[in-house]
């Protein structure tokens, strides 16, 4: 984010499911309008000000925020290609989406509606709450959202003692998704 001068100041942010590192980065920061959302499961506990957010139908303008932060949750939601078009739509052009999955090394997603056991989900695709294990063709379904994909390897960039503090991989891949600004 910092490579790429973002959030600029009076910036508008949407930060899904947030984490904490990055979230008091971006509090502290002047002049950035922040929201943070997540979907509320019985359960867990959320930071204060966070407001309940379905990303497969977000009550924001189109084309609002101009950064959004999603790593680490289109595993989990059902329709994630609906998600994916609710990102474009309220992705103002020339904004920035840092998307960050799982990712196994098949060229397509395994993805299978009919298991909805937390064992089997375990089983199936590596966590409980996950619904698919997204494949090489990633970046092509953000595309088919209305994408401009870039690939980064941004866990290449941190040291083996911050790759671990982080919990990334070696390897780990970070899209940025942009809003075409035709």
């Amino acid at each position: 984010m910092k490579e790429r001068g973002l959030p600029h100041p009076g910036a508008k942010v949407l930060h899904v499911a947030p984490e904490k590192c990055i979230r008091e980065k971006i509090t502290a920061m002047p002049r950035v309008d922040y929201v943070i959302g997540d979907k509320h499961e019985p359960g867990y506990t959320y930071p204060s000000g966070t407001m309940e957010l379905d990303i497969t139908n977000m009550e924001f303008p189109d084309k609002h925020f101009d950064l959004i932060i999603c790593s680490h949750v289109l595993e989990h939601v059902d329709d994630d290609r609906r998600a994916m078009r609710e990102l474009v739509r309220v992705l103002a052009p020339g904004g920035s989406a840092i998307l960050i999955v799982p990712m196994g090394t098949k060229a397509e997603t395994y993805e299978d509606p009919s298991i909805t056991d937390p064992g089997e989900r375990l089983r199936h695709f590596g966590q409980f709450d996950h619904v698919r294990i997204y494949g090489l063709d990633f970046p092509q379904r953000l595309e088919e959202a209305g994408f401009q994909v870039e690939e980064l390897a941004f866990a290449d960039r941190f040291s083996s003692e911050e790759t671990f503090r982080y919990g990334l991989r070696r390897g780990e891949l970070m899209h940025i998704g942009t809003h075409p600004t035709v």
